[in-house]
């Protein structure tokens, strides 16, 4: 199976949700540190140039690959890769399921505006601490997306390919 998470930069709720697919961060009672979130592969690294990008994270426990996107505004992103995969799979064969899981839903606006600040205009001094609160607002979310992506995934769904939007988390 392969899992790609994705929003509009690819670097910071996508990185979260990564690293919690692949428990290098755990979800606990309390909120991340700024050291744990600093500390995600990728977590506000990205620039424009790897929009449209698929990055890999690694392997879960299942042998499962997971990936982020960067697909900043365009809603064809996701849909073109659902149509090219489920091409590559009735042309060669290719059987692997495939779940896109959209992370938008769970950005605060403090988040938006961070990301903005940091990756758009460079001003890390008063993005990233705002990057660093909009992630502690928001890790529960993300933690539960990635539950429901996970078992979206286990499921006998018959669909090779699944786009989540994940609505639930707005």
């Amino acid at each position: 199976m392969i899992y790609i998470y994705n929003d509009y930069g690819g670097t910071h709720t996508t990185a979260l949700a990564a690293a919690y697919h692949l428990k290098e961060i755990t979800q606990s009672e309390r909120k991340l540190t700024k050291e744990e979130i600093l500390n995600v592969k990728y977590f506000n690294k990205l620039t424009k140039d790897d929009s449209g990008k698929i990055i890999f994270h690694g392997i879960d426990e299942h042998g499962d690959s997971v990936y982020t996107l960067g697909r900043k505004s365009s809603k064809l992103v996701v849909p073109a890769l659902k149509n090219f995969s489920l091409l590559l799979q009735s042309k060669q064969h290719f059987q692997e399921k495939i779940i896109f899981s959209n992370t938008s839903p769970t950005v605060p606006f403090v988040m938006s505006i961070g990301g903005f600040l940091s990756r758009g205009l460079k001003i890390d001094s008063i993005g990233v601490p705002l990057l660093i609160m909009g992630a502690k607002q928001c890790c529960d979310n993300i933690f539960k997306l990635v539950e429901h992506t996970k078992r979206t995934g286990k499921s006998s769904n018959e669909e090779n390919v699944i786009i989540l939007e994940n609505e639930i988390y707005k």
